[in-house]
């Protein structure tokens, strides 16, 4: 939602392998989609009907044709250099894969010590109650074989909460988690949406729910040799 000025840091910069790129579009009243359209002539553009970053992931989730999904940012604040890591990752036998600003290799600039202490501990919570070794959770910058997307169940998160949502339910899946270093910078342009205590609200009953709801469905895997070699994304 009005992304125009960080566009250009961002859509030149995807590799060109990539196949197929969705912006999901939140109203903007900027020039987001004519500045979108100029960079990428082939990209798809969507609006999303319900609010919320959750409600715009789940309609590029829902529109991707790739075997690949990967997650990323507009404001410029994540790098599209480090792509080659997540589908390599998917690549070596990987169902999910989750940037880390705190593993080693990771870092963020775009963080305060309250949100790095809140992300600290909804991280012990979930390691407590469903396993894992997580060393991220609320981190934007994810990619997954598309396959797995119905285990996932994203329809309940419309929020924020949607990246714990979709690294805990990959854990209760029993899905092959890997994680990558990223490095997260400041938007370039503009002011975040997120909201600190409400946001974190969100994602702690998130948690909770999750904790007392039945295990998901593990779908079944259609991937072939040749699929594994050269992956549309």
């Amino acid at each position: 939602m009005n992304e125009a000025k960080n566009l250009p840091h961002v859509l030149p910069h995807i590799p060109a392998w990539v196949d197929e790129v969705i912006l999901v579009d939140g109203n903007s009243t900027d020039d987001t989609i004519a500045v979108a359209r100029e960079l990428l002539p082939d990209i798809i553009v969507l609006q999303q009907e319900k609010r919320g970053k959750g409600a715009a992931l789940y309609t590029g989730f829902s529109a991707a044709k790739g075997d690949i999904i990967i997650t990323l940012d507009a404001d410029g604040s994540a790098d599209p250099g480090e792509i080659p890591a997540f589908v390599g990752a998917l690549l070596a036998g990987a169902d999910f894969v989750k940037g880390s600003r705190f593993m080693q290799g990771g870092d963020t600039t775009d963080m305060e010590w309250y949100r790095k202490l809140g992300n600290w501990g909804l991280l012990r919570l979930v390691r407590l109650r469903f396993g894992g070794k997580f060393t991220d959770l609320c981190y934007g910058y994810n990619a997954f074989w598309r396959d797995v997307l119905p285990c996932l169940n994203l329809e309940q998160a419309t929020g924020f909460e949607i990246e714990t949502q979709m690294n805990v339910q990959a854990l209760r899946a029993d899905l092959n988690v890997f994680e990558v270093a990223s490095k997260e910078f400041p938007r370039i342009h503009g002011t975040s949406n997120l909201r600190t205590f409400p946001d974190g609200w969100r994602v702690l009953k998130t948690i909770v729910r999750l904790g007392i709801s039945p295990l998901p469905k593990v779908p079944t895997r259609r991937r072939t040799t040749a699929g594994l070699q050269q992956p549309s994304i």
